[in-house]
């Protein structure tokens, strides 16, 4: 990337992103001192710019580096610019900008500005080096190139040279044994590899090396040096807010996925959001913090389901997080014997409890319960622990007993009058619910998926608050929505209603819902033509609804006037399924971005209007095995960025790059993935 030439008068910026740790500096140290780099660049500049992204002190480190007898302490930021442009003229420069914090667009165009203005630049370079994605944006660059972990055998190879004098580890094979443990934990990050390696220095004893693998690194002592203080740094560098909802995160286990959803609902339930700005939901905000822990690789994407993705942490940010959350978020298991008084969040792992963990019984102000691994045998402590905790804690805002072998929730339940989130989901003992439930006035969140309910109450229709409902009944039809009822109603789930014939009458009302899913409703033969009422439904999922014929009959004046709003529409598993439905998406023609059809053997034809939807930006089109030919036009979808054909072996061959006869008419498109 740096011996490439530059293709304009820019400076080219190359950041390396990363996570804390993984050795950005040690890259770009490497680059730096790089013989061949070294002859194609004769002045090379190295600073390190931390914390403050100040351009005086820029300009002052960056002069000095040039000319060390150069004095500059006095001189005014003009001066300053005048002083590196006499130095930079008509030189061809590197120069490292490592360990950049700063998100001001503003500073970083200053600085541009200034480069910009010196003569002869065209072939000079910079690198930055950066823990925020959030940096990149904010400068004009080629495309970042993202650090990642070592492979395991070299992690192990730098272990062993930090835990052992040379030749020493073929004494000790034990020793290694445990430390294969330890490298595996470290997850490819060469800075936490070191730490370990070198607190094992010289220590032979087994006990040693074990303790350090069964020990949290967190609890370790630490120095400047160490991985801690370097991923702290990254947390003390997030905003109030975002701080809250990382060390929330220290609730999940180490290893857990984390479900961006259910994080977002329980963020929500405990306040950790911040008010939406106009025209935005509680949910928009949530997307926008875990979109800024992406950016700084506080987390990982792991898979994106297109309405949630799931992520992971690194072990050592979880390290971090426990450390930072250690006086409000707790884990308890059968051996816990103390919770600070403080403690807000609890995870029960109650898989070996035999008895009701006597630290509960002192605890008053908990907001937040998960229990996790509950089983048939532990069923009845599970259900003391629950009775407990819904007798105890009145100010509860997140219950979640997914899993749980519970036949019945206690009959207190409607005491929690602060209670925003209930999980019931995979509760399949659960066949009813009680009448108390519509006490829960500050109710956003019911999960009921996969229980064995028979039927939904209308008590349920009282939970003025309610945003988000996932729902398994065993009724043939759902009870009509009344007007008036679910005011701030956002997300709505059928999974697994397998006599379900219709949706419910009253649709129209749900006039704030945004996501719509019918997940295996194998009985399902229609939608509702009240569905044209809902004017902010963005999101519709039709999966594995068997029978379901989509299409909704409409006058022709009602089709012309019709204006929806939907962005991302996906119909997969649908056996009986020939055409799509016309009133739903001309009805979003302008705003539709995102289409998948997946698995519809019997869909045989696209419709000829779908060229006329300019917001697509990413088609997919999966196991479609009679679907011979995109529809006329396609090269109009000037905005389509993604296009992805696989199993679908008409269209594969027609559209393909070599030899399709067709191929020139996607060829605009960015991205394309073609197989089967």
């Amino acid at each position: 990337m740096l011996m490439k030439p530059s293709e304009d008068q820019n400076v080219p910026v190359i950041p390396i992103v990363g996570l804390g740790g993984l050795g950005k500096t040690s890259l770009a140290q490497l680059a730096f001192n790089d013989g061949r780099v070294t002859s194609l660049f004769p002045l090379k500049i190295w600073i390190c710019v931390s914390e403050e992204f100040d351009l005086s002190r820029l300009l002052k480190l960056i002069i000095q580096s040039i000319n060390k007898e150069e004095r500059c302490d006095d001189l005014t930021l003009e001066a300053l610019q005048a002083c590196l442009r006499s130095l930079l003229n008509h030189k061809k420069f590197l120069l490292v900008l490592d360990d950049v914090w700063s998100e001001n667009q503003a500073k970083w165009v200053e600085l541009r500005n200034l480069l910009r203005s010196v003569d002869g630049l065209s072939q000079s370079k910079i690198i930055v080096t950066t823990r925020s994605w959030n940096v990149t944006s904010t400068m004009i660059s080629i495309p970042s190139y993202e650090l990642k972990g070592l492979p395991h055998e070299n992690c192990l190879a730098l272990f062993t040279k930090w835990a052992f004098n040379y030749g020493d580890e073929r004494q000790y094979p034990n020793l290694i044994r445990i430390g294969e443990d330890i490298v595996k934990k470290c997850k490819g990050v060469p800075l936490a590899v070191r730490t370990l390696g070198s607190l094992l220095f010289q220590k032979t004893n087994e006990s040693d090396w074990i303790y350090i693998r069964e020990s949290e690194i967190w609890r370790l002592e630490q120095d400047e040096n160490d991985i801690l203080p370097v991923l702290k740094l990254s947390y003390n560098h997030l905003p109030s807010h975002l701080q809250r909802c990382l060390a929330f995160l220290s609730l999940y286990r180490k290893d857990e996925m984390y479900y961006s959803d259910k994080v977002i609902r329980l963020w929500m339930a405990n306040g950790l959001l911040e008010h939406p700005k106009q025209n935005q939901e509680w949910e928009d905000v949530g997307k926008r913090y875990l979109n800024e822990l992406l950016s700084r690789c506080l987390i990982q994407k792991e898979k994106d389901f297109g309405l949630y993705f799931s992520f992971k942490m690194h072990d050592l940010v979880h390290d971090l997080v426990l450390d930072v959350s250690q006086k409000e978020c707790k884990i308890v298991n059968f051996e816990t014997e103390r919770v600070d008084e403080n403690v807000r969040h609890l995870l029960l792992c109650d898989e070996k409890l035999v008895e009701v963990p006597r630290v509960l019984e002192e605890m008053q102000n908990v907001q937040t319960i998960i229990i996790r691994d509950a089983s048939e045998e532990s069923k009845t402590i599970h259900e003391s622990i629950i009775n407990l905790c819904v007798s105890n804690f009145k100010y509860l805002r997140a219950l979640e007993l997914s899993h749980s072998p519970l036949a019945a929730l206690p009959n207190s339940i409607g005491t929690l009058k602060h209670l925003r989130d209930l999980d019931l989901d995979e509760c399949r003992g659960i066949r009813e619910l009680l009448r108390s439930i519509y006490n829960l006035r500050s109710l956003q969140s019911l999960n009921l998926g996969d229980t064995g309910l028979k039927q939904l109450p209308d008590s349920v229709q009282r939970l003025i608050e309610l945003r988000h409902l996932v729902i398994t009944i065993e009724a043939t039809h759902l009870k009509e929505i009344r007007a008036g009822c679910w005011t701030s109603f956002q997300y709505l789930k059928l999974v697994r209603c397998i006599k379900l014939e219709c949706l419910p009458e009253g649709m129209q009302y749900l006039k704030s819902l945004r996501t719509l899913v019918s997940s295996y409703c194998i009985r399902l033969v229609s939608l509702p033509w009240s569905l044209k009422f809902l004017t902010k439904l963005e999101h519709l999922e039709i999966i594995g609804c068997t029978k379901i014929n989509l299409e909704m009959e409409a006058e022709e004046e009602e089709e012309k006037d019709l204006q929806l709003s939907l962005k991302t529409f996906s119909l997969e598993s649908l056996s009986v399924l020939t055409d799509l439905p016309r009133l739903l998406l001309q009805g979003s023609s302008s705003t539709l971005q995102q289409l998948r059809i997946s698995i519809c053997p019997h869909l045989s034809v696209l419709p000829a209007w779908l060229p006329n939807f300019t917001s697509l930006h990413k088609l997919e089109i999966m196991g479609c095995i009679n679907l011979s030919a995109l529809p006329e036009g396609i090269d109009r979808l000037t905005n389509l960025r993604e296009l992805t054909i696989g199993r679908c072996p008409q269209l594969s061959k027609r559209y393909k790059q070599n030899g399709g006869e067709d191929w020139h008419k996607i060829a605009h498109v960015q991205k394309i993935d073609i197989f089967g």
